[in-house]
């Protein structure tokens, strides 16, 4: 399977707020450097907290997460995959009611005949002299 097809199960995960399957895209001994909070998350678990705490914020909303720009390097061992992503927040009727842009790269791992994601690194472009994170990439 190509790695891209991590990606749509990502999505789906998200948009179902499905924290068991999207933690199923995740290696046991994953490294995630995320964007909010904290510097880095060791482990599923420690990764598990932070997702659980992010789908019980929603509410009744839903997410959605679209890539663009997608590149992969591919070995027979691992994969290289980054991308632009942009989470909408869905009100419960399907109303987008805001967006936000990240750029994120995954290192992947084999499993099986698909792929586990072993390194997330998610990130934003800061303007140099505030230091403001820009969540909106240019059209």
């Amino acid at each position: 399977m190509p790695p891209e097809h991590l990606l749509q199960a990502y999505a789906d995960a998200v948009h179902a707020r499905d924290a068991e399957a999207l933690l199923a895209l995740y290696h046991p001994h994953v490294t995630v450097y995320d964007m909010w909070e904290h510097w880095q998350y060791d482990g599923q678990q420690q990764w598990r907290g932070m997702i659980e705490s992010w789908f019980a914020s929603l509410g009744d909303e839903r997410v959605q997460v679209t890539f663009d720009d997608i590149r992969t390097h591919v070995t027979p061992d691992m994969a290289l995959v980054h991308a632009f992503v942009t989470y909408a927040g869905l009100s419960a009727s399907g109303e987008r009611l805001r967006t936000m842009n990240n750029r994120i790269t995954l290192t992947l791992t084999r499993s099986g005949d698909g792929w586990l994601i072993l390194h997330e690194h998610s990130s934003a472009p800061a303007e140099f002299s505030s230091g403001k994170v820009n969540l909106h990439r240019p059209a």
